[in-house]
């Protein structure tokens, strides 16, 4: 397994457009194969198409080095070259077997290891496979190897995060507008009671708002060995290092999908205005489980830093907005990258139907339930528990 890991690799891995262009449909045509006979599940929450996610997360990668990235690590999970086409048969029973496994064993992979810690709040999260740990590993450049290496979060209280924050979003939810209460509340104890434009507060519009990150700080800092923060409750329990192993693979695929953002929320920097917004609870809720996203509107007639807002959820009747994010001489904004990507995602998981297998999938191990009607994704689960103690 050491000699599938090459941290050298920084050389582009097409020498030209033809040459991409042939592994691009050598992707599309086996992953094609697998999709187009891929059936809905009947029941609810198990319509996760595997090769969709494989597809989706190739099309939906941040830039033309990403799409490269991923494309080798997925020809190298499947131990195939990207450019020769003679050993990929789709009309032969026994090689078709071995791809579907190795393209569903792929998609897993990322689900396990990136989406579903990514979206978890209070379950606990899988180790990786290793020949598909080391598939994503090799889609890293030296530099990067060696920043995954490092990479570790921050105890950063988030106090400073959220009043950078209010202030720059003028104490208003992004979407809603809804004003903070406790800070009405204490301009109305010094009246004349205004917002942050000087208009007069409307107390009918008001509530509790929280900092949102972009990009959740799953990320932890560990000091003498010892581990000092977590957002991810599913990893407590468990030895520093499997929980920095984990990480680690999260931030490898991330890095692969987007390449090169890591650089913007590693340490302490994961906890900068330009990785958070402020916003209700109710929104922080949607944005945090990837049904709300932003699109940048790239009009030239539109101001500066205007997002439509909209959602995935049928219900949803306040989508789509069109919102202005206000800005502050002194404090980022949020960041258009990272909001592009944190939307990439939310397709993602909604087109292929994987945001519904996670909710079950977490639902289920909060509950500690198995369903009579067999719906328990039992095998995701127990991997689950397999794999942090393996």
């Amino acid at each position: 397994m050491e000699g599938l890991i090459d941290f050298s690799a920084a050389e582009p891995l097409f020498a030209n457009e033809q040459e991409r262009a042939q592994a691009v449909g050598r992707f599309r045509r086996i992953v094609g194969h697998f999709e187009a006979v891929e059936q809905p599940a009947s029941r609810y929450g198990e319509g996760f198409n595997r090769p969709a996610l494989v597809r989706l997360t190739f099309e939906y990668a941040r830039s033309q080095e990403s799409k490269d990235r991923f494309l080798g690590a997925f020809f190298r999970s499947l131990a195939i070259g990207m450019l020769d086409d003679d050993n990929v048969n789709l009309s032969d029973d026994s090689a078709v077997a071995d791809f579907r496994e190795a393209v569903f064993g792929f998609a897993e992979f990322l689900m396990a290891n990136f989406f579903l810690p990514l979206r978890a709040t209070t379950n606990k999260t899988p180790q990786p496979s290793p020949i598909y740990h080391a598939a994503v590993q090799q889609a890293q450049t030296q530099d990067d190897q060696q920043r995954i290496q490092d990479f570790v979060g921050t105890p950063e209280r988030l106090s400073a995060l959220r009043g950078s924050c209010l202030t720059r979003d003028r104490h208003r939810c992004v979407i809603t507008h809804t004003f903070d209460i406790r800070e009405a509340l204490e301009r109305f104890r010094r009246p004349p009671a205004t917002d942050d434009d000087g208009n007069p507060l409307d107390m009918s519009n008001n509530g509790g708002l929280e900092v949102a990150h972009i990009l959740p700080h799953a990320l932890t800092k560990e000091e003498n060995g010892e581990l000092v923060w977590s957002t991810f409750p599913f990893l407590w329990g468990y030895t520093n290092s499997q929980q920095n192993e984990s990480r680690k693979v999260a931030i490898a695929i991330l890095n692969m999908f987007d390449s090169g953002v890591m650089h913007m929320i590693e340490g302490t920097d994961m906890h900068r205005p330009y990785n958070a917004i402020t916003l209700s609870l109710e929104m922080h809720q949607r944005f945090g489980q990837f049904h709300i996203f932003f699109e940048r509107i790239a009009d030239a007639s539109a101001p500066p830093h205007t997002y439509r807002i909209n959602s995935f959820l049928p219900f949803s009747n306040q989508f789509p907005v069109t919102r202005t994010l206000s800005t502050h001489p002194s404090i980022d904004p949020p960041s258009e990258r990272l909001l592009a990507l944190h939307s990439a995602i939310g397709h993602i998981l909604h087109l292929s139907g994987a945001r519904d297998y996670i909710q079950v999938i977490l639902r289920d191990m909060e509950d500690g339930v198995v369903r009579e009607d067999g719906s328990t994704q039992l095998g995701d689960l127990l991997s689950i528990a397999l794999q942090m103690r393996g």
